[in-house]
């Protein structure tokens, strides 16, 4: 049996909602400090560690190595096995 996964924390949402408003206004990402400013993490490294658990789960990516190259992906959908025919 799989696990549902966890819920983004307030911390995460928040970067989401960031990065997703900063594409929209700017069309590219915004960079570690002004996603630390505009969450209120002085913290660079916060911040970074914050980008790296949504990297993970999949919902950021970067196009290159500068942070503000990334782009939000679409959620996967949860796998739930296969279908049998």
């Amino acid at each position: 049996m799989k696990r549902e996964p966890r819920p983004l924390s307030a911390r995460q949402e928040a970067v989401m909602a960031v990065v997703r408003s900063w594409i929209i206004e700017h069309g590219h990402g915004p960079t570690i400090r002004e996603i630390g400013a505009r969450v209120g993490l002085s913290s660079t490294s916060s911040v970074a560690y914050q980008f790296a658990q949504l990297e993970e789960r999949g919902l950021i990516s970067r196009t290159g190595r500068g942070w503000s190259s990334c782009r939000l992906e679409n959620p996967r959908p949860p796998r739930r096995g296969l279908r049998s025919r």
